[in-house]
């Protein structure tokens, strides 16, 4: 079973930076594909971006540029480093993690962007 937690949100102003985490110590996270998602209000939940196990990244368009998805050597942590941080990137991120099928989910963290 994965248990995922998200760590790292917060109000920033706009054009800052800021550092997602989502752990599972006791899961090695690099067998699944792991993932960034987000859902603002009154708004799909939409992918932000992944990295498989083979370490192939994408990217949604409207962050190219401005984030990073990244494991640590651990292998039970995944970030997403965000920089020049937009409001329309105000939003619930949720961490997931997928393998054959099956889905994972953090409880998600609030990312707001406000002056």
């Amino acid at each position: 079973q994965v248990h995922l937690v998200e760590s790292g949100g917060g109000l920033v102003q706009p054009g800052g930076s800021q550092r997602l985490s989502c752990t599972d110590s006791g899961s090695i996270l690099s067998i699944y594909t792991m993932a960034w998602y987000r859902q603002a209000p009154g708004k799909q939940r939409e992918l932000v971006a992944a990295i498989s196990s083979s370490d192939t990244i994408n990217y949604t368009d409207s962050v190219k540029g401005r984030f990073t998805i990244s494991r640590d050597n651990a292998e039970t942590t995944v970030y997403l480093q965000m920089n020049n941080l937009k409001p329309e990137d105000t939003a619930v991120y949720y961490c997931n993690a997928y393998l054959l099928g099956l889905n994972f989910w953090g409880q998600g963290t609030q990312v707001t962007v406000s002056s």
